[in-house]
């Protein structure tokens, strides 16, 4: 297990990188190594097998895409692997290591196996990035041949056998070579991390980050305030966004699915248009949610940390019937274990300004995993939770838990005076007794018919116009509704 300390500190030049790299970090703006980053890549650099354990947003895909990177520059019929546990996590990588070789394109080529088939492949790239299904798919059809490889990676390598990778995996062992250098980067190091270390690694180093859960509390700031009841809530969301009280990109993590939509019915009557993460939705449509987020086309997702957003990280089909017999009761055991992350796991949101807990999490880790969409990196974040008298109990653990053994509170009170915005009740409860049942209900529905139409029949149209899939949007309303000129602006008076 390899230990850093403070005087070795490695800036990217100390590295001995290629200057195209650099030239690609330098316009990422990356001004200094995260610690997974100064511990890995000259590790990595120098041939070692790595076995990682580092927080989501730490880094952890760089740290291996660029030594990967700097040695395909050097070699000539260099093939990694890169496989991940979804789709949209392997747009990710994909994207990453696009953005790195950015200067290098002539002489690194990648390609995400999620997206293009036979046709990239026989072109022979040096990075190929997706699921183990996929990948085995393309490997059993004889597209791709992995003998050659001389490097594997499996980033969120903890949620590759959660989502049921693990016969695919083995399967995708019969046709590595004997030797080649390896990146297992996860999260956790729990049990599934043991048996894949078992299984990949030879003579691993180990970096095992002593690292706070969260980000250090000068970066990120996190708040709770106190609601009488449901009503409260609505209003205090409603005063937040409407006052620009909160500035910036937010999250709003509900409890399930049907809140979700409540929410959305809710803020859309005053002309506060967001988006929501579901897993009934085509993924394609998901995925396209989170990429348009990113690039700022919306400033509001409501998300939740049942199944509506898991399946974002989903396993892909099995690549045959037999293997999905074998192993399906197996998957759905091991699928259940990562339904509480939703979608607080992996997904990539960039620059989150805040994570707003309409609903305060049913957990500890719940509360880690969403909190930690914020301040990441060298940026700072702010996350506010809403807690009502039955909740009580899940603040003071995740208070305790997270304030450790000192008596300081990590989530400070709130100051907010809910009187000072009494005079916003009435439309509050006005537009909460229009979002009933029955509008919840046609909302999902509608969405879903939308999106499946959009998915179906613009999917061939959109790959031949790539500029009119950046104009589609998803926060379109839900359902017909009358904006009434008095809810859709703050008079004076209030």
């Amino acid at each position: 297990i390899y230990k850093m300390t403070e005087d070795e500190k490695v800036e990217f030049y100390e590295m001995g990188l290629d200057d195209r790299i650099l030239q690609a970090i330098a316009e990422a703006s990356w001004s200094n190594p995260t610690p997974i980053q100064e511990k890995a890549i000259p590790l990595a650099l120098a041939g070692k097998d790595i076995l990682s354990r580092a927080r989501t947003g730490s880094g952890k895909t760089a740290a291996y895409a660029i030594p990967i990177i700097q040695h395909i520059m050097h070699l000539n019929k260099v093939r990694s692997l890169i496989l991940v546990p979804s789709r949209e996590l392997s747009g990710q990588a994909y994207r990453m290591m696009e953005q790195l070789t950015k200067s290098c394109s002539r002489d690194v080529a990648c390609i995400d196996v999620s997206l293009e088939g036979e046709p990239a492949l026989l072109k022979l790239p040096d990075v190929v990035v997706g699921t183990p299904s996929r990948v085995l798919a393309h490997v059993r059809a004889g597209h791709l041949s992995l003998s050659k490889i001389e490097w594997l990676v499996m980033d969120e390598a903890d949620l590759l056998f959660s989502f049921g990778y693990e016969e695919d995996l083995k399967n995708l062992m019969n046709h590595f070579p004997k030797t080649y250098q390896a990146f297992l980067m996860s999260a956790t190091l729990s049990e599934d991390i043991e048996s894949l270390k078992k299984l990949m690694l030879n003579n691993p180093v180990t970096l095992n980050l002593s690292e706070e859960e969260l980000p250090m509390m000068d970066r990120l700031t996190q708040y709770h305030v106190f609601c009488e009841d449901e009503d409260d809530k609505y209003l205090l969301i409603y005063a937040l966004i409407k006052l620009k009280l909160v500035r910036g990109k937010s999250l709003l993590f509900v409890n399930s699915i049907n809140r979700c939509y409540r929410l959305k019915l809710f803020l859309e009557q005053f002309s506060i248009f967001c988006c929501v993460l579901n897993s009934e939705l085509p993924v394609n449509t998901r995925c396209h949610v989170v990429e348009q987020y990113n690039q700022g086309l919306y400033d509001y997702i409501i998300a939740t940390d049942e199944s509506s957003v898991v399946a974002l990280n989903a396993p892909e089909p099995t690549t045959e019937p037999e293997t999905k017999k074998k192993t399906g009761k197996h998957k759905k055991k091991k699928f259940a274990k990562a339904k509480e992350y939703g979608v607080s796991r992996g997904i990539d949101f960039q620059n989150v300004s805040n994570v707003i807990n309409f609903d305060f999490p049913q957990s500890v880790k719940s509360y880690i995993h969403r909190v930690g969409r914020t301040a990441r990196g060298d940026k700072s974040g702010t996350a506010l939770s809403f807690v009502v008298n039955e909740e009580m109990e899940l603040l003071s653990q995740a208070q305790a838990r997270l304030s450790g053994n000192t008596e300081d509170q990590v989530m400070k009170p709130y100051q907010f005076k809910m009187d000072e915005i009494e005079g916003f009740r009435y439309r509050c409860k006005d537009a909460i007794r229009a979002v009933t049942k029955t509008a919840i209900h046609n909302a999902r529905v509608k969405e879903l018919r939308r999106e499946m139409l959009n998915s179906e029949k613009l999917k061939t149209y959109f790959e031949e116009n790539p500029y009119d899939l950046k104009v589609l949007r998803h926060d379109a309303v839900s359902r017909p509704m009358k904006v009434k000129k008095h809810m859709k602006n703050v008079p004076d008076y209030l």
